[in-house]
């Protein structure tokens, strides 16, 4: 299956996707993609790749201008590194013209490209505005952009969109985002990271903070990635790997940029797991712990799963339905062990199709000592779930709701995966260091 997986390690803007899955284009399709983005309609814009680098890594910036300038970003103040798609954020050289939700869809409606780009980008742009106008408590007519800064965030926004629709990917998944930390100036005055319309445009997404201070992802980044995701989670393995590298404008200790990679990757086919025998009987003459009994014996010798269904048999007498699990090759003692621990004549026996994910295990280190944590994965599914005893010790000592104490594990342990892998991405960047102590490049 074609994928495309976006990591966010350093959050995401327009510009940045957009430099990225230009990147992954072919030669033909990046000329293109420059004819039609640059002839589109837009007034005034003017849309140029220029190669940069960040911490040695070499990529692609996306230079967007308006009118012959580059968009300017917010004043610094612990800021990000792309600065806009903030409505209001900053004037442009022609004056205060205002854009609403509705010119902007009627301005994407007007660009010179294919009707299902200019869908994404008005679906895209709409939920900015949505974001925007829950953020400050006002009607989505009432949110007006200034003039470049939409021009400049609509290029960003069609430009993905278009990306997009050239490289056709079949499955699209996002990494976590990275959000940053501090605050971030725009027209409003001083607003924590993540900005407002960026924290609702990601509810629903997995996000994390940092020491890096400044806004790592800005609206239009964070509206595109929610648009276009299928899912956010880990890489998936993938093969024929091709690397899109956006780069950013600002400065951090660490490098300032979005990877895109387009690879292909193996849907596992849900097959059977093998067969399984079900062995039930009805049994209406048996005491509540007589029956226990019984089905604790049945586990001791062997059974995968016992488990009993309360019903109504003949003459209306109340009792119960006793279905027992087993191996294909331990359906005749199964079967003999069922009529011999409890007062059945009768075992009615089938064999059924299986379908499971493979059990394991994890421990995560909390204030109170570790907890154990159960997975399950296969089929391109994975569950996991906390362990109820430690779930509920953990809930006592931290006087918390057993729901409470749930997710918190669930958090830590999303933590630790993170440290883990930031701790082996370290060691493998040691081991590019040169004699002299500096990086390979």
């Amino acid at each position: 299956m074609r994928t495309l997986y976006i990591e966010c390690n350093m959050g995401a803007a327009g510009d940045i996707l957009m430099a990225a899955m230009y990147e992954l284009l072919d030669e033909e399709q990046k000329q293109e993609f420059l004819d039609h983005m640059n002839g589109s309609g837009l007034p005034g814009v003017r849309i140029t790749p220029r190669k940069s680098s960040t911490c040695g890594i070499c990529g692609t910036h996306m230079e967007v201008t308006v009118y012959g300038e580059e968009e300017r970003e917010p004043e610094e103040v612990h800021t990000g590194h792309h600065g806009h798609a903030h409505e209001e954020l900053h004037d442009g050289h022609h004056g205060h013209h205002h854009a609403d939700p509705l010119h902007i869809t009627e301005l994407i409606r007007g660009l010179d490209l294919p009707g299902e780009v200019k869908d994404n980008a008005i679906e895209t742009y709409n939920a900015i505005a949505d974001a925007e106008a829950k953020a400050h408590g006002c009607p989505v007519e009432q949110v007006h952009f200034h003039e470049v800064g939409a021009l400049d965030a609509v290029a960003d926004v069609a430009g993905v969109c278009y990306a997009v629709y050239l490289l056709r990917p079949e499955r699209i998944v996002v990494s976590p985002v990275h959000v940053g930390s501090g605050t971030v100036r725009c027209a409003h005055g001083i607003m924590p990271v993540p900005a407002p319309a960026t924290a609702n445009l990601l509810a629903d997404v997995p996000i994390y903070g940092g020491a890096i201070r400044g806004e790592l992802c800005t609206p239009t980044g964070a509206a595109l990635l929610v648009h276009f995701a299928g899912h956010f989670g880990n890489m998936p393995m993938m093969v024929k790997t091709k690397v899109g590298i956006g780069i950013g404008t600002k400065e951090f200790e660490q490098a300032n940029c979005v990877r895109a990679f387009l690879g292909e990757t193996q849907e596992q086919e849900m097959k059977s797991n093998g067969r399984i025998a079900e062995l039930v009987c009805n049994i209406d003459d048996m005491t509540p712990e007589a029956l226990a009994f019984a089905a604790a014996r049945l586990l001791e010798s062997g059974a995968l799963d016992v488990y009993t269904v309360a019903g109504t048999m003949k003459k209306g007498r109340p009792g119960w339905e006793l279905t027992v699990l087993c191996g294909e090759e331990q359906i005749d003692e199964t079967a003999r062990n069922i009529m011999r621990e409890t007062t059945t004549n009768g075992v009615r026996a089938r064999l059924c199709e299986k379908y499971f994910l493979t059990p394991g295990s994890e421990t995560v280190q909390t204030e109170h000592g570790q907890i154990c944590v159960k997975t399950a994965g296969g089929f391109g599914i994975s569950h996991v779930k906390p362990e109820y005893e430690d779930t509920a010790a953990f809930a006592r000592k931290s006087q918390v709701s057993y729901g409470e104490a749930y997710e918190q594990i669930l958090s830590l342990r999303r933590e630790q995966i993170r440290e883990r892998e930031s701790e082996e991405d370290m060691t493998g960047d040691m081991g590019n260091k040169t004699e002299q102590g500096g990086y390979l490049r």
